[in-house]
Order: structure tokens, then C-alpha cells, then sequence
């Protein structure tokens, strides 16, 4: 029997011949396709970078509004300086850094809560409490109102993530509306009842007392509003961001792959709460008092329209939707009360005199015509044509590996 040997460096030649061409080929045919990966990071990275040096130069603009002489007829009540337009804006940030707490439950993990204003109300009537109750600093009562809101939180979570959808939503508004109800009863005379509670000054700092000092109080909000966006920046782009963000899409996947999201939606939970209790924290010091609607389902939906408004899924849609709104509600208040709208006959008299019913409707055609919120709006019209047909091929892909 004659056996043919066949030489490795023979087989290896046409191989390796095969392998080139390949590759040549791969290149070639894969050259334009990584250009076109390169242009778009490239200009990805540009519109990052042109965002990111947008929000700088309006942090700064903001830090500076209480030494200028500004002033935006029907915007602001008066001069950028003068404490009713520095409390306004004050208050603007607030929300936006509460909507930026609800950002984290609806928009990176799909959460949708019916009681985050319980964690918002626990900062307030906390901080209120332990300030009128106990002989302690300002700085130590805030540390532990924040303890408290982790307990109370972590209680919540875990109780309310064992569902998902509709019960969940149904369990936040049930032990938001118990919070709401205690906080009406009075218990011990520490919660004012219906009035609300007063804030205790003995142990606040002189810097933020007075009508004088609003404007420390303005920059506190600042800090409050930056300190929230770098939190719930860090969260959505941590590996736990990331896991939220894949239940928020499938959570049905994420199981099957051996993960399990109830943790990492239980940490999301709790820090959202807790961010949303150092939001009240200084509402509290901002308004000096505390009313029972900061712990209402009502606030909860406020929330939810600022997110909606804004863009779901978006932080700076967040932040512009708290500040739209509040902005939004103040001035429909004052054009409800002034002279032009009591002039006018009933039919349009009375519904324009109703601020909600302004925002209702302006709610509802967003939903409709802007599903995207105002930052969706402002990214399609900024897109080009081709851009606009990738992004809708991405998303019939997204819903196509979704069902």
C-alpha cells in the first residue's frame, strides 16, 4: 500500500493565500462601514462634548444670576437679584433635581411609582420634625433624616419589588398615601395636621435665615441640583445602571441569562428615594414649612408629567421638564388671578382661570404630537435625514428583538 504524504507547507500556502484574500476582501468591503462607525462616534463624541460644554456655561450663568441685574418680563417676578425671582428659581431646581430622583425609577429602570413623593415628604417632615423635637445642629439632623429614608425606603423596596407593573405602582401609592394620612392625623402634635409644620430656626444657620439670605439658599439649590445629576449620571453608567437599563427593556431575558435584577432594582429604588429626601431637605429650609401635599399622590404625578414632558429616559429632559413646569404652573397662577382673564367671558374665563387645566392640556398634547418630550423634539429636528432613518431602523430593531 503506498501511502501520499502531503507537505504541511504546501496545504498551509493555499490556506494562508485564502486567509489573505479573505481578509483583503473583508477589508475591503468592510472599509466604509468602519468609516462610517469612526465619522459617527466622532460626531457622537462632538455632540457629547458641545452638551457637556452647554450645561458647564449654564452652571456657571446660574451661579452667577444672584449678582446680575437681569430681568424676563412674565418669565420672573422681577430682577434676577431680588429674592421672589431667586426663590422661583430655587424652587426650579428643586423639582428638577426631584424629577431627576424619579428619572432613575422610570427612565433607567422602568419603575413606575405611584409614591416616590413619600421619600420627598419623609426629607421634609423629617428634617422638620427632628429640628423642632431635638436640640441638634442642622448638619447632624440632616445626616439623620437620611438614615431614615434608607430604612424607610429599603421597607418599601423590598416589599413593592416582589410585584412588577401595575401592583408595584399600586403598593408605592398605598404606603405613600399611609405616609399622607399619618401625616394629616397629627401623631403626638408633631406634624401640624392639615396647617402643616412650621420650621424651627434655633439651630439653622444665619446664613440661611431671612429674606436677606435667599440668595444662599438659591446657590444651596445649586448644589443640591448638581450633587443629584452627578449621582444619577454615575448610577446609570455603573455596571448596576447598566443591569437596570437591560431590565428596563427585558426583564424577562435578564433572568434568563442568570442574573437577578431584584437587587440591582432595589439599590436603584433606594437611592432614588434618598436623593428625592435631600431634595425635601431643602425645600423644607426654602419654604420654611412643611405642608401635607409634599407626601400626596398628587406630587408623585407632578413628577411624572415633568419626566413625560421632559423626555422619558433623558436626565436633561428631566431637568427641563421640572423647570418648565414649575416655571409653567407659577406664572398660570398669577395670569388666573390678574385682570385680563376675569374680563373675559365664561366660556373662556373658566378654564383658563384653572392653572391644572392649562397644564392638563398641555400634557396631553405632548403625549400626543411630542412622544419624545421636549429634548426628543429638539434631537430630531438637530438630526439630518439619514440620521433620522438609522435612528428609526434602530428602533423597529429594538422592538423587533423585543417581542
Amino acid at each position: 500500500m503506498t501511502t501520499s504524504k502531503t507537505d504541511p507547507q504546501s496545504e498551509a500556502q493555499p490556506a494562508a493565500a485564502g486567509s489573505a484574500s479573505a481578509g483583503e476582501t473583508a477589508v475591503g468591503a468592510g472599509q466604509r462601514p468602519r468609516k462610517a462607525k469612526h465619522d459617527g462616534g466622532a460626531a457622537a463624541g462632538g455632540r457629547s462634548l458641545l452638551t457637556w460644554g452647554a450645561g458647564g456655561a449654564g452652571v456657571v450663568l446660574l451661579a452667577l444670576l444672584p449678582l446680575l441685574n437681569l430681568s424676563l418680563p412674565g418669565v420672573l417676578p422681577g430682577p434676577t437679584y431680588t429674592p421672589g425671582s431667586l426663590q422661583l428659581l430655587a424652587m426650579c431646581m428643586l423639582m428638577a433635581a426631584a424629577a431627576l430622583s424619579y428619572h432613575l425609577l422610570l427612565g433607567v429602570t422602568g419603575l413606575l411609582s405611584f409614591g416616590h413623593a413619600l421619600y420627598f415628604g419623609a426629607g421634609v417632615y423629617g428634617l422638620g420634625v427632628i429640628l423642632d423635637t431635638f436640640d441638634i445642629p442642622l448638619l447632624p439632623a440632616m445626616g439623620l433624616t437620611l438614615l431614615l429614608v434608607i430604612v424607610l425606603a429599603h421597607v418599601v423596596g423590598a416589599v413593592g419589588l416582589r410585584v412588577t407593573g401595575i401592583p408595584f405602582a399600586m403598593v408605592t401609592l398605598a404606603f405613600a398615601e399611609a405616609g399622607h394620612v399619618l401625616v394629616g392625623r397629627n401623631p403626638g402634635q408633631a406634624t401640624g395636621g392639615e396647617e402643616g409644620l412650621t420650621l424651627a430656626t434655633e439651630n439653622l444657620p444665619e446664613a440661611l435665615l431671612g429674606v436677606a439670605n435667599t440668595r444662599n439658599l438659591y446657590w444651596l439649590a445649586l448644589i443640591v441640583l448638581l450633587v443629584v445629576f452627578a449621582v444619577v449620571t454615575w448610577v446609570q453608567y455603573s455596571r448596576a445602571g447598566h443591569v437596570a437599563a437591560a431590565v428596563r427593556e427585558n426583564e424577562l431575558r435578564v433572568r434568563v441569562i442568570g442574573v437577578q435584577p431584584y437587587l440591582v432594582k432595589l439599590l436603584v429604588f433606594v437611592v432614588g428615594g434618598v436623593l428625592a429626601s435631600a431634595v425635601g431637605m431643602v425645600y423644607l429650609l426654602l419654604q420654611s414649612g412643611a405642608v401635607p401635599r409634599s407626601l400626596s399622590a398628587d406630587f408623585t404625578i407632578t413628577l411624572l408629567v415633568m419626566v413625560v414632558l421632559g423626555g422619558v429616559g433623558s436626565r436633561w429632559g428631566a431637568i427641563i421638564g421640572g423647570v418648565f413646569y414649575t416655571l409653567l404652573d407659577q406664572r398660570l397662577t398669577a395670569l388666573a388671578q390678574s385682570e385680563a382673564i376675569a374680563g373675559l367671558p365664561d366660556i373662556l374665563r373658566i378654564p383658563l382661570s384653572e392653572p391644572l387645566f392649562i397644564l392638563g392640556t398641555l400634557f396631553i398634547l405632548v403625549v400626543l404630537f411630542l412622544p419624545g418630550g421636549i429634548t426628543g423634539a429638539v434631537h430630531r429636528a438637530t438630526l439630518s435625514r439619514g440620521q433620522r432613518r438609522q435612528a428609526a431602523a434602530r428602533q423597529r430593531q429594538a422592538l423587533e428583538n423585543a417581542e
